[in-house]
């Protein structure tokens, strides 16, 4: 089966079978969200009809197992997604991205299990709360959202989570702000992060299935971002939320467990958000160079393109995007190849390293496609100026890169592993 012309092979080589197939499926639903890229940026909301496009194209269960209804693909395949995505619509790759990266705590959920870490008290929670997950993703259909971050942030970890859980009767009551959820007012069902009331560490956090409708959730005012605004990341508000308790998965140390399943980045899929920023730049690379190509000098007929200036700032991005290209592939193998190339501490060294200059790489080629194209192209709507804005989110999404390269260098001077998770008091 050739993969010839699919934009999955710029990012995994020996596609199997099954992942051509989900490739192309992918590449069925670029054309509808190319078509709506610039009118859902000027409205900074997501399409919803996209909602209908990716069900029926099964692609809302893309890396769910196929025992659960969903296609059976993994992180490669989730990848190759995002980025095919990202040349079409990058702010709707993103939602799809982090809709997506809730089936970690279902798949790594089930690894957890079969690698025996919890004990028979807690396997049947732990197996009907990762399978009832899977099943609203896969066989349901469904689009979730995520909610971990919030803006209260610690020194010694990213994500600091101050949401609180007090237990109650059948339940508990959610309380808190999650600034940051991309799907808000999109999803059929939340996936919130939240810790146990009275806990102050990482083995207290936990995850509960919440109804966007539910009394005490409220939506945070909406963001006028810089770029990626399609995605409906604006957070939510959780004021005495009730969960009942099959909806949690409210075992101390669960969370920990899992996390402990993921090869490198910490929920296992991190990488295929930044594979977005990557994507975005081959989409405004390519538009540089057509429109470089078919832009004539008035007295010589020639392209511009053949000027020497043009030839300098395209010879530089040539170069900026070949760089994101392999720190993203690199990547894909660290965190996908079978048996491991290297251990998880330096896998996780080299994710700290590559999202940050994959997603610099990226900019600077939208930065060369401003130079390059002209006063012409500077139009908000227009794809070299959104290409530039939505590029721009990668140098702070997650972490900076000048946070990842510090990490980087304590984890080479062996001062200790890098946290992910922390817990705060309620703010």
């Amino acid at each position: 089966m050739t993969t010839d012309g699919l934009l999955a092979s710029l990012v995994l080589d020996r596609m199997s079978e099954g992942e051509i197939e989900r490739a192309r499926l992918v590449e069925s639903v670029l054309p509808e969200l190319k078509a709506h890229a610039g009118q859902s940026d000027r409205a900074a909301e997501f399409h919803l009809p996209h909602l209908e496009t990716f069900r029926k194209a099964g692609l809302l269960g893309l890396i769910v197992p196929k025992s659960h209804g969903g296609l059976g693909g993994t992180l490669r395949d989730l990848a190759a997604a995002t980025f095919a995505m990202g040349t079409a619509c990058p702010g709707t790759a993103l939602t799809f991205f982090f809709h997506c990266s809730t089936a970690s705590r279902g798949l790594l959920g089930l690894e957890a299990l079969e690698a025996g870490l919890f004990d028979e008290k807690e396997q049947s929670k732990v197996r009907d709360f990762s399978s009832r997950l899977l099943h609203k993703m896969g066989r349901d259909g469904q689009w979730l959202a995520n909610f971990a971050s919030e803006s209260a942030k610690s020194s010694a970890t990213r994500v600091t989570i101050s949401t609180e859980a007090t237990r109650t009767d059948g339940g508990y009551l959610l309380n808190g702000v999650k600034s940051f959820g991309s799907g808000t007012g999109v999803a059929q069902a939340y996936l919130v992060t939240a810790k146990l009331a009275g806990t102050e560490t990482a083995e207290g956090i936990c995850v509960f299935f919440v109804d966007p409708k539910a009394s005490g959730v409220t939506e945070r005012v909406r963001w006028d971002s810089i770029g990626m605004r399609a995605t409906a990341n604006h957070g939510v508000i959780l004021k005495d939320v009730f969960v009942k308790d099959e909806d949690a998965l409210a075992l101390p140390g669960a969370f920990v467990k899992m996390m402990q399943m993921s090869r490198g980045t910490f929920v296992g899929n991190q990488l295929a958000g930044q594979a977005i920023y990557v994507g975005a730049a081959q989409s405004v690379f390519d538009f540089t160079v057509d429109f470089l190509k078919a832009t004539k000098f008035q007295d010589t007929s020639r392209p511009i393109a053949e000027s020497p200036m043009h030839r300098q700032i395209l010879g530089q991005m040539t170069t900026d995007l070949e760089e994101a290209y392999l720190w993203l592939r690199r990547q894909i193998e660290l965190e996908t190849s079978e048996p491991p190339l290297l251990p998880k501490p330096r896998v996780v060294r080299q994710w700290r390293m590559a999202k940050g200059s994959m997603c610099e790489a990226a900019f600077r080629v939208g930065v060369g496609a401003f130079k390059a194209c002209g006063t012409s192209n500077t139009q908000m709507s227009g794809v070299v100026a959104r290409g530039l804005r939505d590029l721009s989110l990668g140098l702070v999404q997650a972490f900076p890169s000048e946070r990842g390269r510090l990490e980087a260098a304590e984890m080479v001077t062996a001062e200790g592993p890098v946290q992910d998770f922390g817990v705060g008091s309620k703010k």
